[in-house]
């Protein structure tokens, strides 16, 4: 069988795929509204469910669309009247706070550093003080702006104890980084198809407690395609999605979904941890440095510190590794340049050994010329 070009995606998302993901999509061409494709569809739904939560209690809504729908659908679904606490240590923190101001809900922001621990303390302290009740907290899992990995266990313990909704986007830490909703007391989480599930971009997912969604019935619907109690209402019903679904991305989804399981969300993370460790090792190696300490660390990816060398610019070192079919992402932090280093997605130590032979023949070369102009 053809095989085709394998480009390493050292982002954080889309991540690199298997051949067998790729080739999952070619499939005969089928109407999304037949039996057999809605039994695909619950399959998908039941096994993702799995990963995280028992499929008596919880249930999984899929969406076509990216990430960012099923965030969006969380929020604008799950919060009515009430006041949600939305925590922003990032820029994917700050976009839930975007989306709520765009859906005009009653929120409040609690800011916290991009490269440290939440405040729990502080925290508490700020649902102590708030005049209004709150009813929803949101929280980034792993904050993808500089790889810190939020402690979603302990602030689940706080908002059980103030009998508060814990709302989760678990982009790129759903499928690596061990998560059971009951036991973590998450109500509503959020993750793709394309990061550490290794499936192709286009399916966006909401795992729910059962419970909770049917206290949305009744619900005023802020929104038509992300409503999330109706999307579940009418999959259970019909086992359908109510409107056109990524047909060929849903049957890599469901390859992807097979190679995690025979790998385990354990074995997983173990292998990008094993390929972080190179990461780390090498880029101190070359001096550079990252920012998040590594006991908040997700070892999924890391923002690093731009070089300081004369000439270097992103896009350059950009085009560098394209050329050598490596893409690399540039940083998201506020007033310090970095550039985003990810060890998701179907990629080895090995991978990461030469990247970091690419990153140091880059800056020698840097190095090289910057001697040459000094000598002239």
């Amino acid at each position: 069988m053809w095989a085709p070009k394998r480009n390493i995606l050292l982002t954080p998302g889309p991540a690199t795929t298997t051949d067998s993901v790729k080739w999952a999509q070619v499939v005969p061409d089928i109407c999304p509204r037949e039996a057999e494709f809605g039994q695909l569809m619950e399959y998908i739904s039941i096994e993702l469910t799995s990963f995280v939560a028992s499929p008596d209690q919880y249930t999984t809504v899929l969406f076509g669309g990216s990430g960012t729908a099923a965030v969006e659908s969380m929020l604008s679904s799950a919060v009515q009247e009430e006041l949600v606490l939305i925590i922003n240590n990032g820029a994917y923190g700050k976009r839930m706070c975007d989306i709520a101001k765009a859906y005009e809900l009653r929120y409040l922001e609690y800011t916290s550093a991009p490269d440290d621990a939440i405040d729990l303390i502080a925290l508490e302290e700020v649902i102590q003080g708030s005049d209004q009740r709150i009813s929803h907290l949101a929280v980034v899992h792993h904050e993808t702006t500089t790889g810190l990995l939020n402690d979603i266990k302990e602030i689940g313990r706080l908002c059980k104890r103030y009998r508060i909704d814990m709302i989760v986007d678990a982009m790129s830490s759903f499928a690596a980084v061990p998560i059971q909703m009951k036991e973590m007391n998450i109500s509503y989480l959020a993750s793709s198809s394309n990061k550490n599930l290794q499936g192709m971009a286009g399916v966006a997912f909401v795992v729910v407690e059962k419970s909770k969604l049917e206290q949305l019935r009744h619900s005023r619907p802020r929104n038509y395609y992300l409503n999330l109690y109706a999307q579940y209402q009418y999959f259970s019903v019909t086992r359908q999605m109510r409107f056109t679904p990524p047909v060929q991305t849903l049957y890599a989804l469901k390859q992807a979904i097979e190679e995690l399981k025979q790998e385990g969300i354990k074995g997983r993370y173990e292998r990008y941890t094993e390929s972080w460790n190179v990461l780390i090792a090498g880029i101190t190696r070359l001096g550079l440095t990252y920012i998040v300490p590594e006991a908040h660390h997700s070892k999924i990816i890391t923002a690093i510190v731009e070089p300081d060398f004369c000439g270097y610019d992103f896009q350059s070192m950009h085009d560098y590794f394209y050329r050598h079919d490596m893409m690399i992402y540039p940083g998201k932090l506020d007033g310090l340049n970095t550039f985003r280093i990810a060890n998701m997605g179907a990629v080895t130590s090995k991978d990461m050994e030469a990247f970091i032979e690419l990153l140091g023949s880059y800056l020698w070369d840097l190095d090289n010329s910057k001697e040459s102009k000094t000598k002239e």
